[in-house]
């Protein structure tokens, strides 16, 4: 079992910071290519720093990066192994677990639900039969679910965490999980103010299946992996990864930094305690691909797409939309659960992709090694537009 604060730690949006105007993007000169030897230099650089600093007496394992410009150019890279005790060396192909980007999936259906009439963003959800009794549903939206002002309290922090049992197979259904958060004192009244929490979108979940009939992976499915072709994604049912995957690690607790070691933890959860909040499975090329799909909103119509980048203010100078980051003209998400930090960013103004996936997720430095490696890469392919 893995200890309450890596579990905790792991959804909450890898301690995002995100600064800057959402929607304004300076006006910045022609970016670096990411064919330009020196640029890959300078990537390669800041990648291996962001190792050392987010590792132990050892790097962090793997990490994947991908960058692609508006020319077509691209660099891919992979650092380090995806499996330690094999030594075998990370590539291009391995799969990761996503953790918290399932949540852009989940919001595009939802949005996909808004245009075709089967629901209203500002429906309440008292209007829904989800067969849990949430208190004060009358006074909380799907949008408030959908952008973190719910007010509800997160199903990880709810003090069952501290006294159940349970071990990789054990299965959550995801009501058992909102009905501990919903035991939890609220945190504000709903719309007042912006709080990540992964019980926002267990219900999101519960709203997807009792308006399609199908489970939330049924529906990501055919609605959005079998037509946008992404074959390396996937809504798992169990711990089985594709081959090939990267193992998941994690630091082994020390009060000396020096003495750390890595241990393999990527499958020593229930995936179902994660479900709709970030149970998805994927890979660099998918991640490429999807990330400018639902930023540009080629997933959904002009009216719902504006709903989803109505980016607000959440805290530290943070703004968040319907499921997604929005940082100084950079649009997307991070995700992290035990073993696994990722993060996936599009650029629109300059069409530039990155994305970096890691085999380990850490919670003692912020903003995350994922989100750090992003920031970096920004830093070489739009200096005057850097997120986090």
């Amino acid at each position: 079992m893995l200890p309450l604060s890596i579990l905790c730690a792991a959804l909450l949006g890898s301690s995002v910071l995100l600064l800057g105007d959402p929607g304004r993007a300076a006006s910045a000169p022609s970016a670096p290519s990411a064919g330009d030897p020196a640029v890959q230099a300078q990537i390669n650089g800041a990648v291996e720093s962001d190792r050392k600093t987010f590792g132990g007496k050892t790097p962090v394992p793997g990490v994947l990066i991908g960058v692609w410009d508006a020319t077509g150019s691209a660099y891919i890279h992979a650092f380090g192994y995806a499996d330690l005790t094999a030594h075998r060396k990370l590539t291009p192909q391995d799969h990761f677990r996503i953790g918290s980007i399932t949540k852009t999936f989940v919001v595009t259906i939802i949005l996909q639900l808004a245009d075709e009439g089967k629901l209203k963003l500002d429906d309440p959800l008292s209007k829904f039969d989800l067969r849990i009794v949430i208190p004060n549903a009358q006074n909380i939206t799907v949008r408030e679910l959908c952008n973190m002002r719910s007010g509800l309290a997160d199903y990880f922090a709810a003090p069952e965490f501290k006294t159940v049992k349970w071990g990789p197979e054990t299965h959550f259904d995801s009501r058992t999980l909102i009905k501990w958060a919903l035991n939890q004192k609220p945190y504000f009244a709903p719309g007042t103010e912006f709080h990540y929490c992964n019980t926002n979108y267990l219900i999101l979940g519960l709203i997807i299946e009792r308006i399609t009939g199908q489970s939330v992976g049924e529906q990501i499915e055919s609605r959005l992996l079998q037509p946008n072709h992404l074959t390396g994604t996937s809504y798992p049912a169990n711990l089985a990864m594709p081959v090939p995957s990267a193992r998941g690690y994690a630091l082994t607790s020390s009060k000396i930094w020096n003495d750390d070691s890595w241990k393999e933890v990527g499958n020593s959860f229930p995936i179902s305690v994660f479900g709709s909040a970030g149970a998805m499975v994927s890979n660099l090329t998918d991640m490429k691909q999807w990330v400018a799909l639902y930023v540009t909103g080629a997933t959904n119509s002009p009216s719902t797409q504006a709903a989803r980048l109505a980016c607000l203010p959440s805290n530290a100078d943070a703004y968040f939309g319907l499921g997604i980051f929005c940082t100084n003209g950079w649009f997307g998400y991070t995700g992290g659960v035990p073993g696994y930090n990722t993060a996936a960013y599009y650029f629109p103004v300059q069409k530039i992709t990155v994305i970096a996936l890691v085999n380990t997720i850490g919670v003692r430095l912020s903003p995350g090694i994922a989100n750090a490696i992003v920031q970096d890469i920004a830093g070489i392919m739009t200096p005057q537009n850097i997120p986090f």
